[in-house]
């Protein structure tokens, strides 16, 4: 058998490789320590959430205590939000409600007395014109008065109406047949018998005892009493 040739390195190689094995010497000590092998490593168990039970035991009760409060502070301030905003809400709807009301009865209350401005001023129009229809009979009725007062003016004054309406008539008598009357013309008494012409066209036609009367050829009378004369 032919023998072989094995470097000093690779005797070490394989001394190391063999491991402790107590029947092979290791003079220049350079073998591997080598352990025995253990069972094999296991991952790492994730760790369980805590129960409600095993959370609130005895010995996790203390240390839950401020995580609790803190949990039931956040849900009173969240309560007591809800409750406040439910309340506002409430506060302006019924503002609202109160104001629409009170805007609905405000313009009723417009609605009436824009009725009664416009009844009012219906009848203020209503009196303007029957005022207006008045004024307007009263013009044609002063202007109708004005021509018929034109028309039927007064005839003019007949020669000696006037002097013989200042006479007062005196009295009467009768002698023989024949009446005289006597009147104060003013400046005197005369005396007239009846039937005669007394002054101008005017002639004593009518003799009483308290009234004489004198007419005109145009048919005109004037009549002359004791007293004052008409």
């Amino acid at each position: 058998m032919p023998s072989r040739h094995i470097s000093p390195q690779s005797f070490d190689d394989i001394l190391s490789e063999l491991g402790d094995d107590p029947a092979i010497p290791d003079p220049h000590g350079i073998r591997k320590t080598t352990y025995p092998k253990g069972p094999p490593l296991q991952p790492p168990k994730p760790t369980k959430e805590p129960t409600w039970p095993e959370a609130f035991g005895s010995q996790n009760l203390l240390g839950q205590v401020p995580k609790l409060a803190g949990f039931l502070t956040f849900g009173a301030c969240v309560f007591g939000i809800g409750i406040a905003l439910l309340i506002g809400y409430e506060s302006l709807k019924t503002s609202s409600e109160s104001q629409v009301q009170e805007s609905l009865k405000e313009i009723s209350e417009l609605k009436k007395e824009f009725s009664q401005l416009r009844t009012e001023l219906q009848m203020e129009q209503d009196d303007l014109y029957e005022i207006i229809d008045q004024i307007e009979v009263s013009v044609h009725s002063l202007i109708e008065n004005r021509s018929i007062h034109k028309v039927t003016a007064k005839p003019q004054a007949l020669p000696h109406e006037a002097e013989l309406s200042r006479w007062r008539y005196l009295g009467a008598s009768q002698m023989r047949g024949s009446h005289q009357a006597f009147f104060d013309s003013g400046q005197g008494t005369v005396m007239f018998q009846k039937g005669m012409l007394v002054l101008g066209d005017w002639r004593l036609t009518h003799l009483e005892k308290d009234l004489a009367t004198l007419s005109h050829g145009k048919g005109k009378t004037l009549n002359l009493k004791p007293s004052k004369t008409e």
